[in-house]
């Protein structure tokens, strides 16, 4: 059984018992906290697809926080125009939360 879902703006295929890393979702999410997902777009069970319009009404991804900070990979962001002199140089990383899918119910 698997199920698309909307976290944040962003989709994900939610399996259970697999890691999800999503975009950090906050202060409000400690280490063992049980966080829901109910924008369901898509859920397949067998041989049975069930497609949202735009969601699935009562379906819904069940995850525990495993660790609420995670840093990504450094991007670097350079910038230059040439024979101009002009070099901007900067680096970014991206903060995730790590979840484990614990069940998904459609």
């Amino acid at each position: 059984m698997y199920a698309i879902v909307e976290i944040q703006g962003q989709q994900f295929k939610a399996e259970p018992e697999k890691f999800l890393y999503v975009h950090y979702l906050g202060d409000a999410t400690k280490e063992g906290d049980t966080v829901e997902f109910d924008r369901v777009l898509l859920a397949q069970s067998d041989d049975n697809v069930k497609v949202g319009a735009p969601v699935l009404e009562g379906a819904k991804v069940v995850c525990q926080v495993l660790t609420p900070l995670v840093k990504g990979d450094k991007v670097i962001v350079f910038k230059k125009k040439r024979r101009k002199g002009y070099r901007r140089k900067n680096g970014h990383r991206q903060y995730f939360t790590k979840v484990l899918i614990k069940e998904v119910v459609a």
